[in-house]
């Protein structure tokens, strides 16, 4: 069996929490089986239920998550209002 370093579990559950990537992604990207990542992140969710600094950092994740969603949604939006502005900007001239 495999020993990986905290330092990189850390990485991997931080790219699965905070950034939103999917297990089967990280387990291509880096090699690693996502049964092992999935157990990871399963055991850091157990941690953070007795150590409040690990929960601070998950409630931290998941909003970190939840607000680059929207900021992706909001530009997406961004970029359809431009497009339709100009679309009209021809249709006045």
């Amino acid at each position: 069996m495999k020993k990986y370093e905290d330092e990189f579990k850390d990485k991997i559950i931080r790219l699965h929490l905070n950034e939103g990537r999917t297990l089967l992604s990280l387990s291509k990207e880096y090699g690693v089986n996502k049964a092992t990542i999935c157990n990871w992140v399963k055991s850091y969710r157990e941690e953070c239920q007795t150590n409040p600094i690990k929960n601070g950092e998950k409630d931290y994740f998941k909003e970190n998550l939840q607000l680059r969603k929207q900021l992706e949604e909001l530009e997406k939006e961004n970029r359809f209002l431009k497009k339709a502005a100009a679309f009209f900007a021809k249709e006045i001239d």
